[in-house]
């Protein structure tokens, strides 16, 4: 019998009444009620696999009575942890709750780790380094090894390391194929050894020593961690990596109750490790498995449903899963053909302008695009349309320099041993530390074998032996030098005193004004110190906020709990729920859903993305599992968008629509173009009659060729008809009260007629002998449609004109046309 048995009786929770099995539908109800053995379910974009997997947990609880400090319950996101606690607590109870194991597998094993640091080689207070740190040692390593960073770069060389990592290897099982791989090899163990010098480790690390300690069987704390749980319950089982898979599997070597929850029609992070083969092949591991398919879609309206189906169901190798919904059909999916990247923008913000004047919440608005390089102008569009906008996945707060600043001073408490963080701060704010004295330390250290903290006393004292230098005696630090050092080393020694009794957010301004750093900011008196100020002042309440949460929750806060809680952040966790359209990539989007979504930018080599990396060819299916990932985030409006042109990377590209877009079922699907994009169609073709940008392409729907037409009419208000998007009187001029595309334009009732003032000079004509008025739509062959506000009259005028997406420019009147 397990160690644990005797505490189980004593801590069974209390009967509950019976659980609201109603509200499920008959595969979720089976799911639920699973008890016993190992569960795959696979679970489709919005079939409600959250509530499963809380329901499941309550029954194990209430039913059959297991302890909840027996079940293991792991996400890949904090939010999704967060989500399924307060949902649990509603079925429950919080005080049943918080003795549960939920979080992601990093935290989780963070809070294993803690618990047997010894048998990992680590300190208690060892510190997680996040991307920033584990460059900076790697930066140190390539310059120990005298190699070339242009050669070698740093994040590269990582990038192979995590990979190795990530499927369970070390230095020791490095694969070298060649003199490149020798070098990896050689950075791949200077980089563990500064790590376990340091007492750090880095995400990897925290799966990886955790899993050593599991799969070792002569080991005590080996023992605790395959006994301690009784239920394992998996969310997201299509993103696990080998070492994920292998660490469940050893929290269940006495057992074979795990739960795994995924889609393999949702797998999209194989550049970070994830392999789909593990949840397609999880009935071969466990041959008694049973499995339930979830397949009915709660979340989306039905042209959203059958659109996502459409594009996955075209996938080569995948679990047969047919996602229906029961909800209405609702609007069709709007696919959109602009001229560039600027008349894209232009498009989203006014479709963005028109949700909200529908009541649409702004943080119901998504706009997603491929890789962050579209997001710029994009940014720049609704900035200028005073939209409010946040980028998930840009500059976080923790990545600030200052906010990083004050948490390195605080890491060096906890842990002096974290040559990364010292490094950052010995001379923040300055105090006469200059990087000569930095580079003497370093090797002071190197050639010692210690810390740099450690290393400061021998170097003040003289004590680095001189035969252990090549060239002889280390040269000493100058006078200046070595108080300023001297003066670090006591601020560090009095601020380690302090926390042994200050809690951490009083350590917190304890650091800020003992190390001078806040009067520094102070004394700057710009407007960028005050921001840098503001955001320690948030820092120090994230502190207290912690504190207040630890108490709350009957745990004491420390400063080592609180570290590991900003190193495990991610993009989406900064994710606020405040008025402002969320801006991200299709992977960070993984979990979300919006009432609007804007997937942008789906051409072909960027929609399926064509990547450089030799190494990363032939993915179209997971390209395939991202676009069906980014239809299933809308519930009620999907808008696609694509250009003929888009400049990125520092040049122009033409493309084609995406092949994904031929894959949605024509009746789902409402396709429109842009004023700019019929413009351009219509000059190539030489007229006015030809159609849009879709019958250019030849993009097929499903079947025979659809000529848009690059229109699409219905009836509006007033007499006014939709024409791609802008709204027009029957006289053809823009309606009353209405911008269109964003444009400034006249006020006037429908139909009416009016008189304009002429253009300043009668010689103001643009090509084609076009006379300018101000208010008059124009067409530029770069800028693409644009609203004349003035004309500068001379032999040659210039028009000041607003352009859709670009902003006002200043353009001679012979490079204008008439607009649309």
């Amino acid at each position: 019998m397990d160690r644990f048995a005797a505490h189980d009786a004593d801590r069974s929770p209390p009967p509950e009444p019976g659980l609201p099995y109603e509200e499920l539908n008959e595969p979720q109800a089976r799911a639920a009620s699973h008890a016993a053995g190992p569960l795959l379910i696979f679970a489709g974009a919005g079939s409600g696999k959250t509530r499963v997997i809380v329901y499941r947990i309550a029954n194990l609880i209430v039913t059959h009575r297991v302890p909840p400090y027996r079940i293991l319950a792991v996400t890949f996101t904090n939010k999704a942890a967060t989500e399924m606690k307060r949902r649990l607590e509603g079925l429950i109870g919080a005080d049943i709750v918080k003795d549960l194991w939920v979080g992601t597998f990093h935290a989780v094993c963070a809070r294993l780790l803690r618990r047997h640091h010894e048998a990992a080689g680590l300190d208690k207070n060892f510190v997680i380094y996040d991307d920033d740190d584990q460059r900076a040692v790697m930066n140190r390593v390539l310059k120990e090894l005298n190699l070339d960073d242009r050669r070698y770069p740093p994040r590269q060389v990582l990038s192979r390391i995590h990979a190795e990592k990530q499927e369970g290897r070390g230095p020791a099982e490095f694969e070298r194929k060649g003199y490149f791989d020798d070098a990896i090899a050689r950075c791949f163990e200077a980089y563990e050894r500064h790590l376990k010098a340091a007492s750090a480790v880095d995400f990897d690390d925290l799966l990886l020593a955790v899993l050593r300690i599991a799969e070792d069987p002569t080991s005590y704390a080996g023992e605790d961690l395959r006994g301690r749980f009784r239920h394992v319950l998996v969310d997201e089982f299509q993103d696990v990596n080998q070492v994920q898979y292998r660490l469940v599997r050893a929290f269940c070597k006495s057992h074979d109750n795990l739960c795994v929850v995924g889609d393999d029609d949702q797998s999209i992070y194989r550049w970070r490790g994830a392999d789909v083969r593990i949840v397609r092949g999880f009935r071969r591991d466990f041959p008694h498995a049973t499995v339930v398919k979830l397949e009915q879609n709660y979340r989306s309206i039905g042209h959203v449903v059958r659109g996502a189906l459409g594009v996955i169901r075209h996938a080569s190798d995948r679990e047969p899963k047919e996602l229906w919904t029961a909800n209405q059909d609702g609007t069709p999916i709007d696919v959109v053909a602009a001229d560039s990247e600027h008349d894209e923008a232009a498009w989203v913000v006014e479709c963005v302008r028109e949700l909200i004047a529908e009541g649409v919440s702004p943080n119901e608005i998504a706009v997603f695009y491929r890789i962050h390089a579209q997001s710029r102008v994009l940014e720049e569009v609704l900035r200028e349309a005073r939209i409010p906008y946040q980028i998930i996945g840009g500059t976080r707060f923790f990545e600030r320099a200052e906010v990083k600043n004050l948490l390195s001073y605080l890491r060096v408490i906890a842990n002096p041993k974290s040559d990364v963080d010292l490094n950052r701060i010995i001379n923040v704010p300055a105090r006469k530390i200059g990087q000569s004295t930095v580079d003497k330390l370093i090797q002071a250290a190197d050639l010692l074998g210690m810390s740099l903290f450690e290393a400061i006393d021998p170097l003040l004292e003289g004590r680095v032996p001189p035969s252990a230098m090549p060239g002889g005696q280390l040269p000493p630090l100058a006078p200046a030098a070595k108080r300023s050092l001297l003066g670090f080393r006591d601020l560090i020694l009095g601020l380690m005193t302090e926390a042994k009794s200050a809690s951490p957010s009083a350590l917190a301004e304890e650091v800020l004004a003992r190390s001078g750093y806040a009067k520094a900011l102070e004394q700057e008196e710009s407007v960028e110190s005050e921001a840098r100020l503001q955001n320690l002042r948030e820092l120090v309440q994230s502190l207290v906020d912690y504190e207040q949460e630890a108490t709350a929750a009957g745990d004491e806060a420390t400063l080592a709990g609180y570290l590991e809680r900003v190193s495990l952040v991610s993009d989406v966790d900064a994710l606020a729920d405040v008025p402002k359209v969320a801006m991200m990539t299709i992977h960070a989007a993984k979990g979300l859903e919006f009432h609007a979504v804007f997937l942008t930018g789906m051409e072909e080599d960027l929609f399926p993305f064509r990547s450089q990396d030799p190494n990363r060819k032939g993915d179209i299916e997971e390209e395939r599992r991202l676009a069906y990932v980014a239809i299933t985030r809308a519930r009620q409006r999907l808008w696609i968008t694509h250009a003929a042109r888009r400049a990125i990377f520092g040049q122009t590209r033409y493309g084609l629509p995406s092949r994904f877009l031929a894959d949605l079922p024509p009746a789902s699907v409402r396709g429109i173009a842009t004023p700019a994009s019929m413009m351009a169609q219509r000059r190539v073709e030489g007229g006015f009659g030809g159609g849009g940008g879709y019958a250019a392409s030849g993009l097929r729907f499903g079947g025979p060729e659809r000529s848009w037409e690059g229109r699409e009419r219905r009836p509006g208000a007033q007499g006014e008809e939709r024409f791609a998007g802008a709204r027009f009187s029957r006289e053809g001029e823009p309606a009353r009260g209405v911008t269109a595309r964003g444009m400034d334009v006249p006020d006037r009732a429908p139909g009416e007629r009016y008189v304009e003032r002429e253009a300043v000079d009668a010689g103001a004509e643009g090509g084609e002998g076009l006379a300018l008025r101000r208010g008059m739509r124009v067409y530029h062959e770069r800028f693409g449609p644009g609203v004349v506000e003035s004309v500068d009259p001379g032999a040659d005028p210039i028009a000041t004109v607003k352009f859709s997406g670009w902003g006002k420019k200043r353009i001679k009147v012979a490079f204008l046309r008439a607009g649309p």
